[in-house]
């Protein structure tokens, strides 16, 4: 119906049936966290779908980010170069690490983190490099390696938004000392909430295990302070009952991707990222960017849009480097092209169950 409202996404979930079948033993065994069968289960299978060597699951994406950065060790007030153009979580979990964001510009292509300003942010006290694999686009890798590799640098990527992303036949968690992947409910893959790490290290494995569990390593043992940031049973299944589902939600999601640029492909003043070549998107969003040449403004398409029922969203906008939690906390540099880019992004609707009439008429709206 014409006046039923479209949201940016919608959360992919099993058949009720698969689902309910599959957490009738948590009755039985009432062992429903505290990495059980099923966090072991999943771990080992998602660690063959990525493609990486180790994972450590978490309660969500966030903690995965910020224990991955605090195991990395590093002095407090130390820099960490990365992107404005990102979701909060990405500098909060610098920040809350007691570290100093040093934000650098992005690329106009495709919103990934420019490597070509990385060297000239670079100080005594930078020790890390965090890029964001951004709608899944995917970081120049080989640029910030080198660079990284020329510096002493870590690089820990926000790869929150490419699950199931390959780059040069490689799943792209294998890049990097470490990459984060989110399972939040709106991701292309979900376990309701959670997260985790990617990395090829056990005794990043180690470490991680200890910050998200207390520190605890038997009945007796508490060997260094930790938090909790475990998944639990009940998560971990829906992420196994979604895994079995993922390949065709992502195949949907590219049929609709497809349909989306046809249809927006020569409308006038509506610009979509570029494709990097030699890398296999997950189809996890479709963002379009409102050019100066288009009759209206981004906000403006965006209150047209939203009079008429679809909800589209300004990821990322206002920047992270501009949010008021960070006034006048750090250095501002010149991001240019970051703020072009939050003035003129939007996501339109993607997720599986999406219409082709639905996305028809979107895209009317857009065109006019």
């Amino acid at each position: 119906m014409d006046n039923q409202k479209i949201f940016v996404t919608r959360s992919s979930m099993p058949p009720y049936e698969e689902y309910i079948e599959a957490i009738k033993p948590l009755w039985d065994s009432h062992w429903i966290t505290n990495m059980g069968q099923y966090h072991q289960e999943l771990e080992q299978k998602l660690k063959d779908y990525l493609d990486v060597q180790q994972i450590s699951l978490m309660v969500n994406g966030h903690m995965a980010l910020e224990l991955t950065i605090q195991a990395m060790g590093f002095p407090k007030g130390a820099e960490v170069i990365t992107t404005p153009f990102t979701f909060i979580s990405t500098t909060h979990a610098i920040v809350r690490n007691h570290l100093k964001p040093v934000f650098c510009d992005v690329k106009p292509s495709d919103g990934t983190i420019d490597e070509t300003k990385l060297e000239g942010l670079i100080t005594e006290r930078t020790v890390a490099v965090v890029p964001v694999h951004v709608y899944g686009n995917v970081c120049n890798v080989e640029e910030i390696e080198r660079i990284a590799d020329k510096y002493n640098l870590k690089v820990i990527y926000d790869a929150a938004h490419a699950f199931g992303v390959t780059y040069k036949g490689k799943g792209i968690g294998s890049y990097g000392d470490a990459s984060v992947f989110s399972f939040h409910a709106t991701k292309v893959f979900n376990t309701i909430e959670g997260g985790a790490a990617v990395f090829s290290g056990q005794w990043l494995y180690d470490k991680l295990y200890n910050l998200k569990n207390f520190g605890i390593r038997n009945e007796e043992l508490v060997s260094e302070v930790g938090a909790n940031a475990k998944m639990n049973e009940f998560c971990a299944i829906m992420g196994l009952c979604n895994l079995i589902h993922v390949g065709e939600a992502i195949g949907h999601r590219k049929a609709l991707a497809r349909e989306y640029e046809e249809r927006l492909k020569d409308v006038h003043g509506i610009r979509m990222f570029e494709k990097k070549t030699d890398a296999e998107s997950n189809y996890g969003y479709f963002p379009i960017l409102v050019e100066e040449e288009y009759p209206l403004s981004r906000d403006g398409l965006y209150e047209r849009m939203k009079k008429k029922g679809i909800y589209v969203r300004k990821y990322f906008y206002p920047l992270t480097a501009d949010q008021r939690c960070f006034e006048n906390r750090f250095e501002r540099t010149k991001l240019d092209c970051a703020r072009e880019l939050a003035e003129k992004v939007l996501v339109l609707p993607l997720y599986e169950s999406l219409s082709i009439q639905e996305i028809k008429r979107s895209t009317e709206i857009i065109e006019g």
